[in-house]
């Protein structure tokens, strides 16, 4: 996994899981799902990146 691409998975993970508490700190839905939605990409992006780098050994 390259460098560059496991700070942009975790930093979209960290960014999601703020905008989702505040959003559901401020009562907005609208946030809360696209909060949700930036976690999951990034959650997506790492696995992603794992499995590229399981079949590189």
């Amino acid at each position: 996994m390259s460098a560059g691409e496991k700070v942009r998975a975790k930093a979209e993970q960290i960014v999601g899981k703020a905008v989702k508490m505040a959003g559901h700190a401020m009562h907005n839905r609208s946030a809360e799902i696209k909060g949700a939605a930036l976690e999951t990409r990034g959650e997506a992006r790492d696995a992603k990146e794992r499995t590229k780098g399981h079949f590189r050994r």
